[in-house]
């Protein structure tokens, strides 16, 4: 993805942190998250010298090539006003642990801690920064919503997405029981314990199956791939999305997960 902006002068500059998982498997959620932040007023800059934001190091007990990541991460991205992510690991990962990463370092603790003040995660920045109660968007059907344990737990995301997808024309939002429970995704938890992971996500399938949704939706892509390769695994027939794609209207697109 690269650089592109809305032409308001005036208006907040926004660097979107792409993640790793949407610019190699649903740029999609990319374009809409963008849609959405420049419906909302904002410049958008994709600056293309991001990397990864560092958690799969840092999960795994890495933390010098951690802070190697950190760095340069903190030196993309500290120019802008705002920093914006589609997806709450991410967002928890620059905006909770980079200050941790670098307490008590003399030349790298204040800068990450002031770039992590202007970290959001996408859906937070919409309804808890720039105050946006509702979202220009038409999608037919029935939706139910998991909630990310990164997004609802380190950041408070819970409310802010339910909110504005109850404005989407022609959606109807059913809830999922044990929304809050989490996926088995857990990034490299997944890889060291295969069999647990697999316990929960086959909980959260059947979940997912009882709410009688047409759709899926989460603000991790982590997340959503790992119910959607449980639910076609099941054979299963409900589609599952990012919640930024429903949001931006951008549904035109196949699920994750569909054939082109």
């Amino acid at each position: 993805m690269s650089e592109t902006a809305n032409p308001g002068a005036d208006a907040r500059r926004v660097a979107l942190f792409v993640t790793c998982l949407v610019d190699l498997f649903r740029p999609s959620v990319g374009f809409a998250a963008i849609k959405l932040l420049e419906d909302a007023g904002c410049r958008v800059v994709v600056p293309t010298s991001q990397t990864c934001c560092g958690q799969p190091a840092y999960n795994s007990g890495d933390r010098e090539d951690t802070k190697a990541i950190a760095r340069q991460v903190i030196e993309t991205f500290e120019g802008y006003d705002h920093v914006v992510a589609p997806s709450g690991s991410c967002a928890a990962m620059l905006k909770k642990h980079y200050p941790e990463l670098f307490a008590g370092d003399r030349e790298w603790e204040a800068r990450a801690q002031a770039f992590s003040d202007k970290v959001s995660e996408l859906v937070s920045f919409l309804t808890d920064v720039l105050g946006v109660t509702a979202v220009d968007a038409k999608v037919a059907g029935s939706a139910t919503y998991h909630d990310s344990c990164s997004g609802l737990r380190e950041l408070g995301i819970r409310e802010q997405p339910r909110q504005l997808l109850s404005s989407v024309e022609g959606l109807t939002l059913t809830e999922l029981e044990d929304a809050d429970v989490c996926c088995g995704f857990g990034g490299t938890f997944c890889i060291k314990y295969p069999d647990v992971s697999n316990a929960i996500v086959t909980k959260k399938a059947k979940r997912v199956k009882q709410s009688g949704a047409d759709m899926l939706l989460a603000g991790d892509l982590g997340c959503l791939m790992n119910m959607d390769g449980k639910l076609k695994r099941e054979g299963t027939a409900v589609e599952v999305r990012h919640v930024a794609e429903v949001l931006a209207g951008m549904t035109d697109a196949p699920p994750i997960g569909g054939k082109l």
